[in-house]
């Protein structure tokens, strides 16, 4: 059932995730590119599917239907 929670613990976990990437990257002279990597994706990611359930929930154009049959 979607409701307001799934975008807060969406969130949480991607947030989660990113401090996760940041002290767990490897070490060495990438470091800095697996960590970029890492939580730009994360975070491009949770955008993408954040607009696509905000979409979804509340739509801007209602739906009509066409095989009602208008009386005048």
């Amino acid at each position: 059932m979607a409701n307001g929670w799934s975008l807060i613990v969406g969130l949480v976990f991607i947030v989660a995730f990113c401090g996760a990437s940041w002290f767990l990257a490897p070490k060495g002279d990438d470091q800095t590119i697996w960590r970029s990597s890492l939580i730009l994706s994360a975070a491009a990611c949770y955008l993408m599917w954040a607009i696509t359930f905000l979409a979804q929930w509340h739509p801007l154009v209602q739906p009509q239907r066409n095989d009602i049959r208008h009386l005048h």
